[in-house]
Protein backbone atom coordinates (compact mmCIF):
# COMPACT_ATOMS: atom_id res chain seq x y z
CA UNK A 1 0.00 0.00 0.00
CA UNK A 2 1.03 3.63 -0.50
CA UNK A 3 -0.46 6.77 0.88
CA UNK A 4 -1.76 9.80 -0.86
CA UNK A 5 -1.68 12.83 1.65
CA UNK A 6 -3.72 15.97 1.71
CA UNK A 7 -4.51 19.24 4.18
CA UNK A 8 -8.41 19.85 3.49
CA UNK A 9 -7.10 23.23 5.05
CA UNK A 10 -6.48 24.65 1.89
CA UNK A 11 -7.44 22.37 -0.16
CA UNK A 12 -8.63 22.78 -3.83
CA UNK A 13 -12.25 23.53 -2.93
CA UNK A 14 -14.15 26.07 -5.22
CA UNK A 15 -12.09 28.76 -6.62
CA UNK A 16 -9.32 27.80 -4.26
CA UNK A 17 -11.18 28.58 -1.43
CA UNK A 18 -9.90 27.46 1.97
CA UNK A 19 -11.41 23.95 3.08
CA UNK A 20 -11.63 23.52 7.07
CA UNK A 21 -10.40 26.40 9.47
CA UNK A 22 -7.11 26.60 11.13
CA UNK A 23 -6.80 26.36 14.65
CA UNK A 24 -3.73 26.71 16.99
CA UNK A 25 -2.82 27.64 20.48
CA UNK A 26 -0.23 29.44 20.55
CA UNK A 27 1.51 29.12 24.19
CA UNK A 28 0.32 26.67 26.61
CA UNK A 29 1.43 27.42 30.57
CA UNK A 30 1.04 24.33 32.58
CA UNK A 31 1.88 25.46 36.00
CA UNK A 32 -0.46 23.30 37.46
CA UNK A 33 1.29 20.37 35.95
CA UNK A 34 4.84 21.15 36.98
CA UNK A 35 4.74 23.38 39.80
CA UNK A 36 8.17 23.65 40.60
CA UNK A 37 10.55 23.56 37.70
CA UNK A 38 14.77 23.26 37.56
CA UNK A 39 17.26 23.15 35.29
CA UNK A 40 20.72 24.30 35.10
CA UNK A 41 22.11 26.35 37.31
CA UNK A 42 20.84 29.59 36.14
CA UNK A 43 24.47 31.36 36.83
CA UNK A 44 26.21 28.37 34.91
CA UNK A 45 28.01 29.37 31.47
CA UNK A 46 24.92 27.83 29.35
CA UNK A 47 22.60 30.80 30.28
CA UNK A 48 25.44 33.09 29.71
CA UNK A 49 26.85 32.00 26.47
CA UNK A 50 24.36 29.63 25.05
CA UNK A 51 26.64 27.04 24.48
CA UNK A 52 24.54 24.34 23.13
CA UNK A 53 21.51 23.63 20.63
CA UNK A 54 18.48 25.19 22.36
CA UNK A 55 20.27 26.71 25.15
CA UNK A 56 21.91 24.33 27.13
CA UNK A 57 22.12 20.14 27.24
CA UNK A 58 18.52 19.99 29.29
CA UNK A 59 16.92 21.76 26.26
CA UNK A 60 15.81 24.73 28.25
CA UNK A 61 15.73 26.98 25.66
CA UNK A 62 15.94 29.81 28.85
CA UNK A 63 18.24 32.71 29.02
CA UNK A 64 18.50 34.37 32.51
CA UNK A 65 19.34 37.24 30.65
CA UNK A 66 17.46 40.40 31.65
CA UNK A 67 18.45 43.47 30.23
CA UNK A 68 15.65 43.07 27.71
CA UNK A 69 11.83 42.87 29.93
CA UNK A 70 8.71 43.51 29.51
CA UNK A 71 9.75 47.56 30.12
CA UNK A 72 11.83 48.22 27.21
CA UNK A 73 11.27 45.31 24.18
CA UNK A 74 9.03 47.74 22.35
CA UNK A 75 12.58 50.13 22.20
CA UNK A 76 14.57 47.56 20.31
CA UNK A 77 15.86 48.52 17.47
CA UNK A 78 17.98 46.45 14.72
CA UNK A 79 21.94 46.77 15.93
CA UNK A 80 23.01 44.82 12.68
CA UNK A 81 21.90 42.53 10.49
CA UNK A 82 24.53 39.61 8.25
CA UNK A 83 23.61 38.68 5.02
CA UNK A 84 25.08 35.01 3.76
CA UNK A 85 24.40 35.44 0.26
CA UNK A 86 23.07 32.51 -0.90
CA UNK A 87 19.74 32.36 -0.35
CA UNK A 88 17.51 30.69 -3.46
CA UNK A 89 14.33 31.90 -3.56
CA UNK A 90 13.57 29.44 -6.57
CA UNK A 91 14.24 26.21 -4.22
CA UNK A 92 12.60 28.33 -1.40
CA UNK A 93 15.81 28.29 0.89
CA UNK A 94 15.51 28.47 4.47
CA UNK A 95 17.26 29.13 7.40
CA UNK A 96 16.68 26.78 10.53
CA UNK A 97 19.24 27.05 12.50
CA UNK A 98 19.29 27.79 16.14
CA UNK A 99 22.80 29.71 16.63
CA UNK A 100 25.33 29.01 19.33
CA UNK A 101 26.91 31.98 21.01
CA UNK A 102 30.47 30.78 23.06
CA UNK A 103 32.55 34.38 24.53
CA UNK A 104 30.90 37.08 22.38
CA UNK A 105 30.91 34.47 18.95
CA UNK A 106 28.13 33.33 17.39
CA UNK A 107 28.12 30.42 14.88
CA UNK A 108 25.64 29.08 12.38
CA UNK A 109 24.54 28.09 9.42
CA UNK A 110 23.53 29.38 6.10
CA UNK A 111 20.76 28.11 3.65
CA UNK A 112 23.33 26.27 1.62
CA UNK A 113 24.99 25.26 4.78
CA UNK A 114 28.22 26.95 4.62
CA UNK A 115 29.20 27.40 8.56
CA UNK A 116 29.87 31.10 10.11
CA UNK A 117 31.08 32.78 12.82
CA UNK A 118 30.62 36.02 13.88
CA UNK A 119 30.85 39.14 16.41
CA UNK A 120 27.69 38.58 18.04
CA UNK A 121 28.01 42.56 19.08
CA UNK A 122 28.69 43.73 15.82
CA UNK A 123 27.71 41.11 13.24
CA UNK A 124 31.28 41.12 11.90
CA UNK A 125 31.73 37.92 9.62
CA UNK A 126 35.26 36.22 10.90
CA UNK A 127 35.20 33.47 8.87
CA UNK A 128 32.63 31.28 6.52
CA UNK A 129 33.80 27.32 6.26
CA UNK A 130 32.01 26.29 2.93
CA UNK A 131 31.75 22.20 2.48
CA UNK A 132 30.81 22.36 -0.88
CA UNK A 133 32.97 24.65 -2.00
CA UNK A 134 34.70 21.99 -4.61
CA UNK A 135 31.29 21.35 -5.93
CA UNK A 136 28.47 23.77 -5.36
CA UNK A 137 26.27 21.52 -7.04
CA UNK A 138 26.17 19.39 -3.87
CA UNK A 139 24.76 22.05 -1.62
CA UNK A 140 21.19 22.13 -3.42
CA UNK A 141 20.77 18.68 -1.73
CA UNK A 142 21.92 19.04 1.27
CA UNK A 143 18.71 19.26 3.10
CA UNK A 144 18.67 21.67 6.31
CA UNK A 145 20.91 22.52 9.19
CA UNK A 146 19.39 23.43 12.83
CA UNK A 147 22.44 24.03 14.70
CA UNK A 148 26.43 23.57 15.58
CA UNK A 149 28.39 21.21 18.43
CA UNK A 150 31.23 22.59 20.49
CA UNK A 151 33.89 21.22 22.25
CA UNK A 152 36.72 22.77 24.02
CA UNK A 153 39.51 21.30 25.90
CA UNK A 154 42.40 24.08 26.72
CA UNK A 155 43.45 25.32 23.06
CA UNK A 156 41.70 22.79 21.35
CA UNK A 157 38.65 24.68 20.42
CA UNK A 158 35.94 22.93 17.55
CA UNK A 159 32.86 22.93 15.74
CA UNK A 160 31.35 19.75 14.81
CA UNK A 161 28.22 20.31 11.89
CA UNK A 162 26.34 18.40 9.27
CA UNK A 163 26.15 18.29 5.69
CA UNK A 164 24.46 16.42 3.87
CA UNK A 165 25.75 12.72 4.58
CA UNK A 166 28.91 14.36 6.30
CA UNK A 167 29.72 15.52 9.83
CA UNK A 168 32.76 18.33 9.66
CA UNK A 169 35.05 18.93 12.55
CA UNK A 170 36.37 22.55 12.36
CA UNK A 171 38.85 25.09 14.25
CA UNK A 172 36.58 27.18 16.20
CA UNK A 173 38.75 30.14 16.38
CA UNK A 174 39.89 30.25 12.32
CA UNK A 175 37.40 28.21 10.48
CA UNK A 176 39.27 25.28 9.19
CA UNK A 177 39.08 21.95 8.74
CA UNK A 178 40.72 19.81 11.13
CA UNK A 179 42.53 17.11 9.06
CA UNK A 180 43.09 14.61 11.79
CA UNK A 181 38.96 13.95 12.50
CA UNK A 182 37.65 10.96 10.24
CA UNK A 183 38.84 11.02 6.84
CA UNK A 184 40.71 14.68 6.42
CA UNK A 185 38.24 16.19 8.81
CA UNK A 186 35.00 14.68 7.52
CA UNK A 187 33.09 11.47 9.27
CA UNK A 188 30.29 9.64 6.02
CA UNK A 189 27.20 9.16 8.44
CA UNK A 190 26.02 6.36 6.14
CA UNK A 191 29.24 3.89 7.14
CA UNK A 192 29.09 2.02 10.19
CA UNK A 193 25.36 1.00 10.63
CA UNK A 194 26.12 -2.30 10.77
CA UNK A 195 24.12 -2.58 7.45
CA UNK A 196 25.28 -1.66 4.15
CA UNK A 197 23.54 1.84 3.75
CA UNK A 198 26.34 3.44 0.78
CA UNK A 199 23.42 4.46 -1.65
CA UNK A 200 20.76 4.79 0.72
CA UNK A 201 19.62 8.90 1.44
CA UNK A 202 21.65 9.78 5.54
CA UNK A 203 21.99 13.47 6.32
CA UNK A 204 21.54 14.96 10.08
CA UNK A 205 19.63 18.01 10.50
CA UNK A 206 19.32 18.72 14.33
CA UNK A 207 23.08 18.25 15.95
CA UNK A 208 23.77 15.76 18.29
CA UNK A 209 25.62 16.24 21.81
CA UNK A 210 29.11 16.18 23.56
CA UNK A 211 29.59 14.46 26.80
CA UNK A 212 32.74 14.44 27.86
CA UNK A 213 34.99 13.28 24.87
CA UNK A 214 32.16 11.80 22.82
CA UNK A 215 30.12 13.10 19.87
CA UNK A 216 26.51 11.55 20.24
CA UNK A 217 24.63 11.93 16.76
CA UNK A 218 21.22 10.89 15.58
CA UNK A 219 20.20 10.89 11.79
CA UNK A 220 17.56 11.56 9.04
CA UNK A 221 16.91 9.19 6.48
CA UNK A 222 13.99 8.73 4.22
CA UNK A 223 10.67 7.72 5.36
CA UNK A 224 9.67 5.38 2.12
CA UNK A 225 10.71 1.82 1.54
CA UNK A 226 14.04 1.52 1.26
CA UNK A 227 15.32 3.76 4.50
CA UNK A 228 18.26 3.38 5.86
CA UNK A 229 18.33 2.33 10.32
CA UNK A 230 18.40 4.95 12.37
CA UNK A 231 21.17 3.45 14.40
CA UNK A 232 22.75 6.01 17.21
CA UNK A 233 26.25 6.58 17.34
CA UNK A 234 29.07 8.15 19.44
CA UNK A 235 32.30 8.75 17.81
CA UNK A 236 35.63 10.37 19.71
CA UNK A 237 35.59 14.03 19.20
CA UNK A 238 38.80 13.88 18.53
CA UNK A 239 39.89 11.28 15.78
CA UNK A 240 35.83 10.92 14.82
CA UNK A 241 36.33 7.17 15.29
CA UNK A 242 33.19 5.08 16.30
CA UNK A 243 32.47 4.41 19.91
CA UNK A 244 29.60 3.01 20.46
CA UNK A 245 26.36 2.36 18.41
CA UNK A 246 22.91 1.44 19.78
CA UNK A 247 20.58 0.04 17.10
CA UNK A 248 17.12 1.38 16.97
CA UNK A 249 15.99 -1.86 15.33
CA UNK A 250 17.28 -4.54 17.72
CA UNK A 251 19.65 -6.89 16.16
CA UNK A 252 19.47 -11.11 17.16
CA UNK A 253 20.39 -11.38 20.96
CA UNK A 254 19.08 -8.07 21.84
CA UNK A 255 16.50 -6.29 23.92
CA UNK A 256 13.49 -5.78 21.58
CA UNK A 257 14.39 -7.75 18.98
CA UNK A 258 11.45 -9.80 19.47
CA UNK A 259 8.88 -6.95 18.83
CA UNK A 260 9.66 -6.94 14.88
CA UNK A 261 9.64 -9.72 12.34
CA UNK A 262 13.15 -11.88 12.26
CA UNK A 263 14.83 -10.25 9.74
CA UNK A 264 13.32 -7.07 10.55
CA UNK A 265 17.26 -5.56 11.22
CA UNK A 266 18.61 -6.47 7.98
CA UNK A 267 15.79 -4.75 6.00
CA UNK A 268 13.71 -2.19 7.87
CA UNK A 269 14.82 1.21 8.31
CA UNK A 270 14.32 4.60 10.17
CA UNK A 271 13.41 4.49 13.72
CA UNK A 272 15.55 7.59 13.54
CA UNK A 273 16.41 10.70 16.03
CA UNK A 274 15.70 13.48 13.62
CA UNK A 275 14.63 15.60 16.27
CA UNK A 276 17.79 16.13 18.24
CA UNK A 277 18.44 15.16 22.27
CA UNK A 278 19.12 16.11 25.60
CA UNK A 279 21.64 15.50 28.16
CA UNK A 280 21.85 14.91 31.84
CA UNK A 281 25.76 15.49 32.32
CA UNK A 282 25.74 14.52 36.05
CA UNK A 283 24.43 11.44 35.87
CA UNK A 284 25.87 10.40 32.36
CA UNK A 285 22.50 10.02 30.21
CA UNK A 286 21.50 11.06 27.49
CA UNK A 287 17.64 10.78 26.56
CA UNK A 288 17.09 10.24 22.65
CA UNK A 289 13.73 10.87 21.52
CA UNK A 290 12.93 8.41 18.20
CA UNK A 291 10.55 8.82 15.21
CA UNK A 292 8.32 6.08 13.61
CA UNK A 293 10.01 2.82 11.27
CA UNK A 294 9.80 3.21 7.26
CA UNK A 295 7.25 2.71 5.57
CA UNK A 296 5.35 5.40 8.02
CA UNK A 297 1.81 4.56 7.18
CA UNK A 298 2.13 0.54 6.13
CA UNK A 299 3.51 -2.13 8.66
CA UNK A 300 2.31 -4.83 7.22
CA UNK A 301 6.01 -5.83 6.58
CA UNK A 302 6.90 -4.77 10.13
CA UNK A 303 4.27 -6.55 12.19
CA UNK A 304 5.06 -6.22 16.11
CA UNK A 305 5.62 -3.62 18.68
CA UNK A 306 8.49 -1.72 16.87
CA UNK A 307 10.86 -1.18 19.42
CA UNK A 308 12.68 1.01 19.37
CA UNK A 309 10.57 3.56 16.97
CA UNK A 310 8.75 6.04 18.73
CA UNK A 311 10.47 5.52 21.91
CA UNK A 312 12.14 8.00 24.57
CA UNK A 313 15.81 5.99 24.92
CA UNK A 314 17.34 7.07 28.19
CA UNK A 315 20.75 5.84 27.34
CA UNK A 316 24.22 5.14 29.30
CA UNK A 317 26.11 8.25 27.36
CA UNK A 318 29.95 6.65 28.14
CA UNK A 319 28.53 3.24 26.48
CA UNK A 320 25.09 3.18 24.60
CA UNK A 321 23.68 0.78 26.80
CA UNK A 322 20.33 1.12 27.47
CA UNK A 323 19.42 2.15 30.74
CA UNK A 324 15.58 2.60 30.50
CA UNK A 325 12.83 3.36 27.41
CA UNK A 326 9.56 4.27 26.79
CA UNK A 327 7.50 3.81 23.74
CA UNK A 328 4.52 6.74 23.24
CA UNK A 329 2.96 4.84 19.59
CA UNK A 330 2.87 1.26 19.36
CA UNK A 331 3.76 0.14 15.95
CA UNK A 332 3.60 3.80 14.26
CA UNK A 333 1.10 4.09 11.19
CA UNK A 334 0.22 7.81 11.92
CA UNK A 335 3.88 9.56 11.48
CA UNK A 336 3.98 10.30 15.02
CA UNK A 337 7.16 11.14 15.08
CA UNK A 338 9.11 12.21 18.70
CA UNK A 339 9.01 15.85 17.19
CA UNK A 340 11.62 17.93 19.42
CA UNK A 341 14.51 17.06 22.45
CA UNK A 342 12.78 16.07 25.77
CA UNK A 343 13.06 18.94 28.52
CA UNK A 344 14.96 17.79 31.21
CA UNK A 345 13.09 19.53 34.89
CA UNK A 346 12.78 18.87 38.05
CA UNK A 347 9.15 18.55 39.81
CA UNK A 348 8.04 19.03 43.43
CA UNK A 349 5.73 16.64 44.80
CA UNK A 350 4.69 16.32 48.18
CA UNK A 351 7.20 18.16 48.89
CA UNK A 352 10.06 16.22 47.03
CA UNK A 353 11.85 16.90 44.22
CA UNK A 354 11.69 14.35 41.39
CA UNK A 355 14.18 14.93 38.61
CA UNK A 356 11.90 13.93 35.32
CA UNK A 357 11.52 13.95 31.97
CA UNK A 358 8.99 15.96 30.12
CA UNK A 359 8.69 15.05 26.37
CA UNK A 360 6.10 16.51 24.02
CA UNK A 361 4.24 14.84 21.14
CA UNK A 362 2.79 15.49 17.64
CA UNK A 363 -0.18 14.02 19.22
CA UNK A 364 -0.90 17.22 21.76
CA UNK A 365 0.26 14.88 24.74
CA UNK A 366 3.18 15.46 27.21
CA UNK A 367 4.68 11.75 28.34
CA UNK A 368 6.54 13.05 32.34
CA UNK A 369 8.89 10.47 33.56
CA UNK A 370 11.20 9.90 36.24
CA UNK A 371 14.79 10.69 34.69
CA UNK A 372 16.48 7.60 36.26
CA UNK A 373 13.61 4.85 35.53
CA UNK A 374 11.86 5.85 32.82
CA UNK A 375 8.16 5.50 35.29
CA UNK A 376 5.67 7.76 34.91
CA UNK A 377 4.89 10.40 36.60
CA UNK A 378 1.19 10.47 36.85
CA UNK A 379 -0.76 7.09 35.43
CA UNK A 380 -0.48 6.15 31.89
CA UNK A 381 -3.40 4.13 30.38
CA UNK A 382 -3.24 1.68 27.45
CA UNK A 383 -6.09 2.24 25.81
CA UNK A 384 -7.92 -0.18 22.98
CA UNK A 385 -7.68 1.60 19.52
CA UNK A 386 -9.44 0.28 16.46
CA UNK A 387 -7.98 -2.47 14.32
CA UNK A 388 -7.19 -1.66 10.49
CA UNK A 389 -8.73 -2.94 7.51
CA UNK A 390 -6.19 -2.89 4.82
CA UNK A 391 -4.73 -6.13 3.83
CA UNK A 392 -2.20 -7.11 5.82
CA UNK A 393 -1.98 -4.45 8.26
CA UNK A 394 -2.20 -5.29 11.98
CA UNK A 395 -2.46 -2.64 14.18
CA UNK A 396 -1.33 -2.85 17.44
CA UNK A 397 -4.26 -3.12 19.82
CA UNK A 398 -3.52 -0.73 22.55
CA UNK A 399 -2.38 2.70 22.65
CA UNK A 400 -0.97 4.53 26.10
CA UNK A 401 -2.74 7.61 26.99
CA UNK A 402 -1.17 10.06 29.72
CA UNK A 403 -3.90 11.13 32.02
CA UNK A 404 -1.67 14.01 33.24
CA UNK A 405 -0.86 16.57 31.93
CA UNK A 406 -3.97 17.70 29.79
CA UNK A 407 -3.64 17.40 26.03
CA UNK A 408 -2.43 20.84 24.59
CA UNK A 409 -3.92 20.59 21.23
CA UNK A 410 -7.39 19.36 20.16
CA UNK A 411 -7.89 15.68 19.12
CA UNK A 412 -11.21 16.25 17.09
CA UNK A 413 -12.06 17.84 14.27
CA UNK A 414 -16.54 18.11 14.08
CA UNK A 415 -18.70 19.49 11.32
CA UNK A 416 -18.67 22.68 13.26
CA UNK A 417 -15.23 23.45 12.59
CA UNK A 418 -15.63 23.14 8.86
CA UNK A 419 -14.92 26.59 7.24
CA UNK A 420 -17.39 29.17 6.29
CA UNK A 421 -15.13 31.12 4.72
CA UNK A 422 -17.73 30.92 1.35
CA UNK A 423 -20.81 29.04 1.64
CA UNK A 424 -19.44 27.18 -1.57
CA UNK A 425 -16.16 26.38 -0.05
CA UNK A 426 -18.31 24.88 3.22
CA UNK A 427 -20.47 22.82 0.89
CA UNK A 428 -17.39 21.43 -0.46
CA UNK A 429 -15.58 20.42 2.79
CA UNK A 430 -18.76 19.12 3.83
CA UNK A 431 -19.02 16.38 1.48
CA UNK A 432 -15.50 15.69 1.81
CA UNK A 433 -15.42 15.28 5.11
CA UNK A 434 -18.96 13.38 5.59
CA UNK A 435 -16.69 10.73 3.16
CA UNK A 436 -13.77 10.30 5.42
CA UNK A 437 -12.63 7.82 8.32
CA UNK A 438 -12.57 10.41 11.79
CA UNK A 439 -13.16 10.08 15.54
CA UNK A 440 -10.07 10.68 17.23
CA UNK A 441 -6.35 9.44 17.53
CA UNK A 442 -5.18 6.03 15.90
CA UNK A 443 -7.89 5.80 13.76
CA UNK A 444 -6.08 3.50 11.57
CA UNK A 445 -5.16 4.77 8.00
CA UNK A 446 -7.43 3.45 5.04
CA UNK A 447 -8.51 3.88 1.61
CA UNK A 448 -11.52 5.89 1.82
CA UNK A 449 -9.45 8.41 3.70
CA UNK A 450 -8.89 8.64 7.34
CA UNK A 451 -8.56 12.28 9.71
CA UNK A 452 -5.42 13.06 10.91
CA UNK A 453 -5.89 15.64 13.56
CA UNK A 454 -4.13 17.52 14.68
CA UNK A 455 -1.91 17.09 12.05
CA UNK A 456 1.49 15.45 10.31
CA UNK A 457 3.07 18.81 11.82
CA UNK A 458 1.94 18.34 15.53
CA UNK A 459 0.18 19.44 17.90
CA UNK A 460 4.48 19.68 19.28
CA UNK A 461 6.69 19.98 16.30
CA UNK A 462 10.31 20.31 16.07
CA UNK A 463 11.14 24.19 17.57
CA UNK A 464 10.17 22.08 21.00
CA UNK A 465 9.07 23.52 24.48
CA UNK A 466 10.64 25.32 26.82
CA UNK A 467 10.89 25.50 30.55
CA UNK A 468 11.10 28.88 32.62
CA UNK A 469 12.88 27.83 36.30
CA UNK A 470 11.97 30.61 38.17
CA UNK A 471 8.01 30.02 37.40
CA UNK A 472 7.43 26.77 36.64
CA UNK A 473 5.94 27.26 33.62
CA UNK A 474 6.62 24.73 30.04
CA UNK A 475 5.82 26.50 27.10
CA UNK A 476 5.22 25.04 23.68
CA UNK A 477 4.13 25.98 20.68
CA UNK A 478 1.20 23.93 19.24
CA UNK A 479 -0.35 23.30 15.50
CA UNK A 480 -3.53 22.24 14.05
CA UNK A 481 -3.69 21.39 11.21
CA UNK A 482 -6.03 18.52 9.85
CA UNK A 483 -4.88 16.21 7.06
CA UNK A 484 -6.52 12.75 4.90
CA UNK A 485 -4.31 10.34 4.90
CA UNK A 486 -5.41 8.14 1.90
CA UNK A 487 -4.12 4.47 1.43
CA UNK A 488 -3.66 3.66 -2.50
CA UNK A 489 -3.13 0.21 -3.84
CA UNK A 490 -0.03 -0.36 -5.59
CA UNK A 491 -0.26 -2.56 -8.56
CA UNK A 492 1.51 -4.99 -9.69
CA UNK A 493 4.45 -5.44 -11.83
CA UNK A 494 2.16 -7.43 -13.96
CA UNK A 495 -0.66 -4.91 -13.62
CA UNK A 496 1.48 -1.21 -14.15
CA UNK A 497 3.88 -0.07 -16.18
CA UNK A 498 7.56 -0.15 -14.28
CA UNK A 499 7.39 4.30 -14.32
CA UNK A 500 3.70 4.27 -12.73
CA UNK A 501 4.61 1.81 -10.22
CA UNK A 502 7.73 3.70 -8.88
CA UNK A 503 5.96 7.04 -9.06
CA UNK A 504 3.17 5.49 -6.74
CA UNK A 505 5.97 3.66 -4.47
CA UNK A 506 8.08 6.56 -4.01
CA UNK A 507 6.83 9.55 -5.31
CA UNK A 508 2.86 10.16 -4.72
CA UNK A 509 3.27 10.00 -0.87
CA UNK A 510 4.72 13.64 -1.26
CA UNK A 511 3.69 15.06 -4.60
CA UNK A 512 0.38 13.36 -4.48
CA UNK A 513 -1.27 10.82 -6.67
CA UNK A 514 -1.80 13.53 -9.57
CA UNK A 515 1.32 14.40 -9.18
CA UNK A 516 -0.22 18.22 -8.33
CA UNK A 517 1.95 18.78 -5.25
CA UNK A 518 0.60 19.85 -1.33
CA UNK A 519 -1.02 23.12 -0.93
CA UNK A 520 1.47 24.56 0.75
CA UNK A 521 3.89 23.84 -1.85
CA UNK A 522 6.24 22.17 0.28
CA UNK A 523 6.04 19.74 -2.40
CA UNK A 524 6.18 21.07 -5.56
CA UNK A 525 3.74 19.98 -8.40
CA UNK A 526 5.25 17.81 -11.22
CA UNK A 527 2.77 18.31 -13.65
CA UNK A 528 3.47 20.07 -16.71
CA UNK A 529 7.10 19.59 -15.96
CA UNK A 530 8.19 18.96 -20.29
CA UNK A 531 9.97 22.33 -21.61
CA UNK A 532 10.65 23.37 -17.81
CA UNK A 533 13.17 20.43 -17.10
CA UNK A 534 14.97 18.24 -19.18
CA UNK A 535 15.18 14.44 -18.40
CA UNK A 536 18.69 14.90 -17.65
CA UNK A 537 18.00 17.61 -15.16
CA UNK A 538 14.97 15.37 -13.30
CA UNK A 539 17.39 12.11 -13.33
CA UNK A 540 19.68 14.39 -11.27
CA UNK A 541 17.32 15.41 -8.81
CA UNK A 542 16.27 11.97 -7.95
CA UNK A 543 19.88 10.37 -7.95
CA UNK A 544 20.90 13.34 -5.67
CA UNK A 545 17.52 14.97 -4.21
CA UNK A 546 16.46 18.49 -3.45
CA UNK A 547 15.78 21.11 -0.44
CA UNK A 548 13.39 18.70 2.10
CA UNK A 549 13.73 15.43 -0.58
CA UNK A 550 15.43 13.01 -0.01
CA UNK A 551 18.35 10.95 -2.68
CA UNK A 552 16.52 7.77 -4.38
CA UNK A 553 19.87 6.78 -6.15
CA UNK A 554 18.89 3.35 -4.21
CA UNK A 555 16.83 2.53 -7.06
CA UNK A 556 17.68 0.52 -9.91
CA UNK A 557 18.80 2.34 -13.18
CA UNK A 558 15.54 0.40 -14.86
CA UNK A 559 13.11 2.32 -12.49
CA UNK A 560 15.36 5.20 -12.28
CA UNK A 561 14.66 5.61 -16.32
CA UNK A 562 11.15 4.85 -16.17
CA UNK A 563 10.29 7.24 -13.46
CA UNK A 564 11.91 10.01 -15.54
CA UNK A 565 9.72 8.67 -18.47
CA UNK A 566 6.14 8.52 -16.37
CA UNK A 567 7.25 12.32 -15.11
Amino acid sequence: MIFDRRSPVEGQGPAGSRAMKFGALVMLALLSILPSCKSSDPSSDYFTKWKSYLGDPTSSQYSALDQINLDNVAQLEVAWTYRTGDADPDNRSQIQCNPIIIDGVLFGTSPRLKIFALDAATGKEIWVFDPFASDPSNARNAGVNRGVMYWENGSDRRIFFTAGPYLFALNADTGTIIREFGRSGVVDLRENLDRDASDLYIAASSPGVIFEDLLIMGSRMSEGAGAAPGHIRAYDVRSGELRWIFHTIPHPGEFGYDTWPEDAWQRVGAANNWSGMSLDEERGIVFVPTGSPAFDFWGGDRKGKNLFGNSILALNARTGERIWHFQTVHHDLWDRDLPAPPNLVTVVRDGVEIDAVAQITKSGLIFLLNRETGEPLFPVEERPVPSSDLAGEETWPTQPFPLKPPPFARWKFEEDDITDITPEAHEWALERFRRIRKGGQFIPPSTEGTLIFPGFDGGGEWGGAAVDPNTGILYVNSNEMPWILTMVEIPSQEEADLGKRTYTMHCAVCHGMDREGDPQNTYPSLQNLRGSLEPSEIMEIIEGGKGVMPSFAHLSGAEKEALVAHI
